[in-house]
């Protein structure tokens, strides 16, 4: 049984090492794919960052670009205000220069009546009452010199009063006009400063604006090179994937006929050398390990009851043992009994050696047949004898014949 042992791992160990071989370099292509794969995800994944940010702030500056051309329409719009005020103020100022070229035009004729006026009497000297009496020629002419003289005098303080007021109005007039005209001027300055400004501001925005979307466009062209280059390594990928799972089946099927191919060998000799160290008994072999084959043609059913006594052929005697649970370190004849007829699916829970004296029907079975009382219990399967008295004398619970019949109840499986 060593040599068959030997030869399927030597058989194993030869198939898995050429799948081993052969695998390695898919694995280690693989490997490095995936690590260029992960390196243009983090490449992709920080210049796709790059590109939020910069459009973060394209949005702040075209905010930005947006503000000031507010700015500069309300500067505008002020502007506009201030140029019509200001052309208002030039009407006001051309007929105010008109009404004063008026005013001193009169005031020039005025003052040379006046200055007419005073040179004649500086020159005749200005009459007095005596001087008109004397010479008047008659009360009617006394009343004319006296009036003329009153009249005279009048004229002369209303054109002097005239003059006064007029170079007065004149004067404040001018002041006021120039005062309005320097400070519309001085407004429309500062709008213009304010226009200038806002006009270099937008212009700057819309710069910083233009650059931006430059350079994202730019981070956007890489950015697409590498999604490309990424699913380029993620087709190759898949491809060494499929190429390993390939070699991985391939290498699985070159096993599995190597370990069927080396376990028909190993049945073989198995067999062979059973067939010479073994005894012969009703044309079925007992091999000496403490395991039987069953006889061809068996129900499948009476096979899976020879392959569970074959588990436990020498496993040792344990008083109730295998009733606890199926799965036990050892049995003793209730449970070894129990165990095979539960692996045929004959027997749903352990049973005691009493137990088994109304088990199934009565009489002896094609197949099987079991022997019970209250303190034993074995059986037959396909002619060979399961009893834990035969483990005791032989190492192993497979024996050829024998075995107690008196004083035991015999019973077997329905059909069996």
């Amino acid at each position: 049984m060593l040599i068959p042992r030997h030869l399927k791992r030597l058989t194993l160990a030869s198939t898995c090492v050429a799948a081993l071989l052969a695998g390695g370099v898919i694995a280690s292509s693989s490997a490095d794919l995936s690590s260029q794969i992960n390196a243009s995800q983090q490449t992709a994944a920080s210049l796709q960052g790059q590109i939020n940010s910069e459009t973060a702030q394209i949005e702040k500056t075209a905010g930005g670009v947006a503000a000031a051309q507010g700015r500069l329409s309300t500067v505008q719009s002020e502007l506009s205000q201030h140029i019509t005020e200001l052309q208002s103020v030039d009407d006001r100022l051309m007929k105010a220069g008109q009404q004063l070229d008026s005013l001193e035009k009169k005031l020039h004729i005025a003052s040379r009546y006046l200055a007419a006026n005073l040179r004649a009497a500086y020159e005749n000297g200005s009459p007095n009452l005596v001087d008109v009496v004397l010479n008047a020629h008659g009360f009617s002419g006394l009343l004319d010199q006296v009036n003329y003289i009153k009249d005279a005098q009048k004229y002369d303080a209303e054109i002097l009063s005239v003059t006064k007021i007029a170079r007065a109005r004149v004067q404040r007039e001018a002041l006021s006009l120039g005062k309005l005209e320097r400070r519309d001027q001085l407004l429309t300055n500062e709008i213009l400063q304010q226009r200038n400004q806002a006009a270099t501001i937008e212009a700057a925005l819309a710069k910083q604006q233009l650059d931006d979307e430059t350079a994202r466009s730019h981070v956007k062209a890489h950015l697409a090179s590498v999604n490309a280059h990424t699913q380029q390594l993620q087709k190759q990928y898949a491809e060494a994937q499929a190429a390993a799972a390939a070699a991985a089946r391939a290498a699985a099927a070159a096993a599995a006929a190597a370990q069927a191919n080396a376990t028909q060998q190993a049945t073989q000799q198995a067999a062979q050398a059973t067939e010479q160290v073994n005894q012969e008994a009703s044309g079925y072999a007992i091999n000496t390990a403490g395991a039987i084959t069953a006889p061809a043609g068996a129900p499948a059913v009476v096979q899976e009851m020879i392959a569970a006594g074959n588990r436990i052929a020498t496993l040792p005697y344990i008083w109730g043992g295998g009733h606890g649970s199926f799965v036990s370190a050892g049995y003793d004849c209730s449970g070894s009994v129990s165990y095979v007829l539960n692996a045929a699916g004959l027997l749903s829970a352990p049973e005691v050696s009493g137990d088994f004296e109304s088990f199934g029907d009565p009489g002896a079975g094609q197949w099987v047949t079991i022997y019970a009382n209250s303190g034993h219990v074995w059986m037959e399967i396909a002619g060979h004898r399961f009893d834990t008295v035969a483990l005791a004398e032989d190492g192993s619970r497979w024996s050829d014949g024998g075995g107690e019949y008196a004083g035991f109840v015999v019973r077997h499986p329905p059909g069996l």
